[in-house]
């Protein structure tokens, strides 16, 4: 069988040796890249994933600059370090990824992962500046555990303008970087690309909607309590991998 079977105790596996949680964490982020290639994201060069080493933990990687996400292997995987510099693979990086990350990487010790991209409706929602309503199931994944970084700077440019995404988020799940794009952050790379895949499509609803009407603070808590704990996320990203990357082996 290629991927787990989705039931209530699949999660991610625990792994003590470094060295495969290492070859683990690499695979889960080629394939991260994958789908997001297969869903068209990143086709302008936008965008990066990270995946922080296990053992270097203020090291993080990423895929080199230039290589389609829909193409990307566990061989176009560089690591970054605190300085910004590319210390193992090949390849160079796209400076904003280095500006965003490293500062979040260094803010949130419980971050494994984090993801950003341009995407068909989280960025025209961040136009809106401000933050999502509980109108849709997907959103209340979202209910206290999202913020707004209403900051005009839509082009990370050092990572001054990344220390202030790291504060916007606090110990949130997901961030809406004002006229520019949604990011979000999880304890594992599966768990954080499906938080980015559920709040794309919150999004999307409430971009669609118009004159939504939302569900109460009560009813949105209740429905927290199931979608917005971390298998959920994590459980998102397994459906992701099935429908658009039937053969996992391609990243290597």
């Amino acid at each position: 069988m290629t991927y787990p079977l989705l039931d209530p105790d699949a999660f991610e596996p625990e792994i003590a040796d470094a060295a495969d949680l290492r070859a683990h964490r690499l695979r889960r982020l080629a394939l991260a890249y994958r789908v997001f290639g297969a869903l068209r994201w990143g086709s302008l060069g936008d965008g990066h994933i990270s995946a922080r080493d296990p053992e270097r933990e203020d090291h993080f990687w990423l895929a080199r600059y230039g290589v389609p996400f829909g193409s990307v292997t566990v061989d176009d995987l560089v690591l970054v370090a605190p300085d910004g510099s590319v210390v193992e693979g090949e390849g160079w990086i796209n400076p904003a990824a280095y500006n965003i990350h490293h500062p979040l990487h260094e803010a949130r010790p419980d971050v494994v992962s984090a993801a950003h991209t341009h995407t068909p409706y989280g960025t025209p929602f961040c136009a809106r500046v401000e933050r999502l309503r509980p109108v849709s199931q997907e959103s209340c994944a979202f209910v206290g555990d999202h913020a707004l970084f209403d900051d005009e700077e839509v082009n990370i440019a050092s990572t001054a303008g990344g220390k202030r995404i790291a504060e916007a988020l606090g110990a949130n799940r997901a961030v809406l970087l004002r006229n520019h794009g949604t990011l979000t952050v999880g304890g594992s790379v599966d768990e954080c690309v499906g938080w980015f895949l559920m709040l794309e499509r919150a999004c999307e609803v409430q971009v669609k909607a118009g004159a939504e009407h939302a569900i109460s603070d009560e009813a949105a808590r209740t429905a927290y309590a199931s979608v917005g704990v971390p298998v959920s996320g994590w459980q998102v990203f397994q459906w992701a991998l099935r429908q658009h990357v039937p053969d996992p082996s391609v990243v290597g």
